[in-house]
């Protein structure tokens, strides 16, 4: 087990204690256990009620002490959070009976007066220990804050992004909580007198078991790591012309990046929401736009390194469409026998020989509502912000296209997609008279059922193994925009196959 981490902070009033709460919010999550020790006063449940309120986006919201309740349980957060009060408590084989012992699986705990009941902490922990200061004025505290076991590394993260802040300029900013995603990535605003800004966390990510050709899912189909394709990937797209944030500070080996905030205006309106025409117009122009360039294969990183852009080869696309046989069938009851499984790879190795084929450019991978920002002050499709494209490998034209007009989390009509297809087919025949509307389509189709199998299989994956059920709700939606693929006549043999062996989701 790794040593204990300790740095220490000074608080000079609740401000710098929301801006220290927050900072450790955006490194923690559910399972992490937060301890608040110092005598009656030092600021404990201030500590814990600055927490509670950044997640909730409220610096209003009622936070009782939880001195007479012993704990108090907020579910409605992003991050359900148990703030407990150990302070009436004579002997740990208590904390059973609250609820306690053990801790609730999928929290955030937040654990005042630990030292009444030390042999129930989990050996993994953040310690905070508050102190008075007076000589710093009357409200000052000092804050010793200590990872025990796995934490440490937390703990260490968190003095260099305090770190990071400060060299920045930012250490005084007020931090306001951003939603993330379904990756280990969290954001927040940082708001100062002279604008907003964005906070991203990026952590390196943990490698997974070795279960794809040696490799882990993430390295075997060419997910980021690290935060420097999202740095080389950014820079790159910026100079073709393409509205990516401007990057103004950056700590590559930490993965913290301080970038330009292009606010909140989406290209979907209404409940449910819908895709705005004029601005899908805009994202389909700017594919078109960046499909008909030339564009490199490695890019800058720092003056003395480059990052060279994986490709999105055949066996990354398989193991991804094997997330449907693997996450997707069980669930509905339909596995694959041996047989089964090999004829289901062995239609997909040479159905994807004729994407593979084709000339390659850079495929931003996500590029739908969820990573598109309206920026209505500025002009053609320089309008459209991009967010999310550190996952971009070199592959086929039609995926992003797929991707966008194929919306995985709003329903796009048909009669809207097959326009804003005819839209790009129409702008990149006029740039280029070469360019064959009929082989595009059928690439289109074929990426687009590759992309909506591997889907089903992630939103089962995501349900399944990390908690998440909600993403199952785009399942019939996926499912939709896989038969629309699947009528396409080059894909009769798959669609047959599909019809026999692969059942529809749930409604």
């Amino acid at each position: 087990m790794s040593a204990p981490t300790t740095f220490s902070v000074a608080l000079v009033n609740e401000t710098a204690t929301a801006q220290l709460m927050a900072d450790l919010a955006l490194l923690t999550g559910a399972g992490d256990v937060i301890t608040l020790s110092g005598d009656l006063g030092a600021g404990k449940t201030a500590a814990a009620r600055a927490m509670i309120r950044y997640l909730a986006g409220d610096e209003f919201l009622e936070v009782p002490s939880p001195t007479f309740t012993l704990v108090q349980g907020y579910e409605q957060l992003p991050v359900p959070v148990l703030h407990a009060d150990l302070y009436r408590v004579e002997d740990a084989s208590e904390l059973e009976e609250i609820g306690l012992s053990p801790l609730p699986d999928g929290t955030l705990a937040l654990i005042e007066w630990p030292e009444r009941a030390p042999s129930a902490l989990p050996a993994d922990r953040i310690d905070i220990a508050l102190t008075h200061r007076p000589a710093l004025g009357s409200t000052a505290r000092a804050a010793d804050i200590t990872g025990h076991g796995k934490a440490a590394t937390t703990v260490a993260r968190l003095q260099a992004l305090r770190e990071f802040l400060d060299a920045a300029g930012y250490m005084e900013a007020t931090r306001r909580r951003m939603a993330g995603d379904a990756s280990t990535r969290s954001y927040a605003r940082l708001v100062r007198d002279d604008g907003v800004v964005i906070l991203m966390n990026f952590p390196q990510r943990p490698d997974g078991a070795a279960i794809y050709n040696g490799k882990s899912y993430s390295a075997a189909v060419h997910l980021a790591e690290n935060v420097n394709p999202f740095v080389a990937i950014d820079e790159g797209l910026r100079a073709q012309g393409i509205s990516a944030p401007a990057i103004h500070h950056s700590d590559l080996d930490h993965g913290f990046l301080i970038t330009e905030d292009f606010g909140g205006e989406g290209v979907i309106e209404g409940e449910p929401p819908r895709p705005i025409a004029e601005r899908y117009e805009a994202a389909t122009d700017l594919l078109a736009a960046l499909h008909g360039e030339t564009l490199p294969d490695t890019l800058p990183l720092t003056a003395t390194s480059d990052y060279a852009i994986p490709v999105f080869d055949i066996e990354a696309l398989l193991i991804e469409i094997g997330l449907m046989p693997e996450w997707y069938l069980p669930d509905r009851g339909a596995e694959l026998s041996d047989e089964k499984r090999a004829e289901f790879f062995a239609m997909w190795r040479e159905l994807l020989q004729k994407p593979m084929a084709a000339p390659k450019t850079w495929v931003l991978r996500d590029y739908h509502s969820p990573n598109l920002i309206w920026l209505g002050e500025r002009a053609g499709i320089e309008r459209v912000g991009v967010i999310d494209f550190q996952d971009t490998v070199l592959g086929p034209k039609s995926y992003d296209v797929v991707s966008l007009l194929q919306d995985a989390r709003i329903d796009v009509p048909e009669s809207l997609e097959l326009t804003l297809l005819s839209r790009y087919i129409k702008a990149r025949r006029a740039a280029d008279a070469s360019f064959d509307p009929a082989s595009f389509a059928e690439l289109y189709a074929i990426m687009s059922a590759q992309r909506n199998t591997r889907l089903l299989g992630t939103f089962a994956r995501l349900n399944r193994r990390d908690g998440k059920p909600h993403y199952l709700r785009h399942q019939p939606r996926i499912w939709t925009y896989l038969n629309r693929s699947l009528a396409h006549p080059s894909l009769s043999h798959l669609r047959d196959w599909y019809l026999a062996n692969v059942p529809p989701p749930k409604a």
